[in-house]
């Protein structure tokens, strides 16, 4: 499954409806004198015809293809699968705000004369209203009874999605980056521990890692500078650190994503299309989601094995904590799949349909922790090339490895297991495998010096084989 990376292309204001134009207020032909009628209200004119529904389009999420040459890391060949790029104007979340003019209406007349006739019979109704009830209480007593003004103390347990968002939104940051030419986005980040370190998306950070600007504004407003601690661009997840950051830093709470199960509550935070310190919620709707994604600026892709959530995210949520009930941290909001018009290649902006995918927090809490101990991530591997096109059989490792290297590396993990070219792999462990995508995040939610089962066909026969893992130390 292909995905996009959301980010937070602010959209246009609104524009703003047509403004009634004063009218003459038609005048009452004069009753005869002595008679005790009122006066008649005027006509009311025909009904304007009805405006012109508008429609919001969605883009369509990609599916993916291509050939990686090593399941350790995908090949430079990957397609672009979002609009939400750290590019400019145009590239998703990284867009610049362009104020769009208010569409003009050839029936702005008829609809300020409608108006004014509406206000006249109002206003005339009103009047007459007002004569009858103050006649009413003058000659008897009032009957009204007036409600009580207050409802007593409002009780939020801990427990509650209010509870828990009070808690959480004060450790939880709305991200800015810039690049040195002005390009940018938003997205949203969470307090890791008390030394000021924060966990975000890679693809939040992405154009602040080389002499940009990167700043993080609390939920009370205070705005801190950071600094692009580390950044793994496979696993996408960053670390940032607040520069001067305030002493009475209080982190989230990390959960254990191995724990979750499919109908638990979630609660999302973020910034969607900018608007910071939005609260959504929802269920996990679904886990070991095999989920492949890139910023749209990228040839490579990042890969998960993700938590399925039906919370509302949209662009801006990125890197922001997906809880669970009782507040802690299970995923890092990443991915969204959305439809629309934009069909293959289409690069329009897209919006929350109900399925979103975040990076499982165990995951997440490991790259983390290597990011701020050597600032590089490391990755587990297998040691043999496989195939990235679509496929429902499984991994087939390739005949030739990345610029005409061994598929299967020499002395490395699938070597000593015995793999060979041509060799499909159907199973990690009990996890089935459809494809190379699905591989690879199957491989990096394990460590290093992890031993799995390996369950491959060759020759029409499946054999199975254990391996342990071997490391691979940075992105490039």
């Amino acid at each position: 499954m292909s995905t996009e990376n959301e980010g937070t292309a602010v959209p246009p204001a609104p524009s703003a409806p047509p403004v009634p134009v004063d009218a003459p207020t038609p005048s009452a032909p004069a009753a005869p004198e002595g008679s005790d009628r009122t006066a008649p209200l005027p006509p009311v004119p025909p009904s304007a015809p009805g405006a012109q529904e508008h429609t919001q389009e969605q883009q369509q999420q990609q599916p993916h293809a291509g050939s990686a040459p090593d399941a350790s890391w995908p090949p430079p060949a990957m397609p672009s699968y979002s609009d939400s790029g750290a590019g400019g104007a145009g590239s998703g979340w990284g867009s610049s705000y362009q104020q769009q003019p208010a569409p003009k209406s050839g029936r702005g007349g008829l609809v300020a004369a409608i108006l004014v006739a509406a206000l006249v019979a109002g206003g005339l109704g009103g009047g007459l209203g007002y004569t009858l009830a103050k006649n009413n209480d003058d000659n008897t007593g009032s009957t009204t009874v007036s409600a009580s003004t207050s409802g007593g103390d409002v009780k939020r347990d801990a427990g509650t999605v209010a509870g828990v968002a009070a808690k959480a939104l004060p450790s939880t940051v709305t991200i800015e980056a810039e690049s040195t030419s002005g390009e940018g986005g938003t997205g949203t980040g969470f307090v890791f521990d008390t030394q000021g370190h924060i966990v975000t998306n890679n693809h939040v950070v992405a154009e602040a890692v080389d002499g940009g600007k990167l700043t993080a504004t609390f939920a009370n407003g205070k705005k801190y500078d950071a600094e692009v601690v580390g950044h793994a661009q496979g696993y996408d997840v960053a670390v940032i650190k607040l520069k001067n950051a305030p002493s009475d830093l209080k982190p989230l709470t990390l959960g254990d994503s191995d724990k979750v199960a499919v109908g638990d509550s979630t609660i999302a935070i973020g910034a969607p299309f900018g608007l910071s310190n939005t609260v959504t919620t929802g269920i996990i709707s679904a886990k070991n989601r095999p989920v492949a994604s890139s910023d749209g600026t990228s040839s490579n892709a990042s890969y998960m094995s993700a938590l399925q959530t039906d919370a509302s995210i949209n662009p801006g949520n990125s890197g922001g904590p997906l809880l669970d009930a009782s507040g802690n941290v299970i995923g890092i909001n990443s991915a969204i799949q959305s439809t629309g018009s934009g069909g293959l290649g289409g690069t329009s902006q897209s919006g929350s349909i109900g399925l979103g995918f975040a990076i499982p927090i165990n995951q997440a809490k490991y790259v983390a922790q290597q990011l701020i101990k050597t600032g590089k991530p490391v990755y587990a591997k297998i040691g043999a090339s496989v195939s990235l096109e679509d496929s429902s059989s499984g991994a087939k490792i390739t005949e030739q490895g990345a610029s005409g290297a061994a598929a299967v590396e020499s002395g490395g993990p699938a070597d000593k297991a015995g793999l060979k070219p041509g060799d499909v792999i159907t199973k990690l462990d009990d996890h089935v495998i459809d494809s190379g995508p699905t591989l690879i995040g199957e491989i990096w939610t394990h460590k290093p010096g992890d031993q799995v089962t390996i369950t491959y066909e060759r020759g029409g026969k499946s054999h199975t084989v254990q391996l342990t893992l071997g490391a691979r130390q940075g992105d490039s």
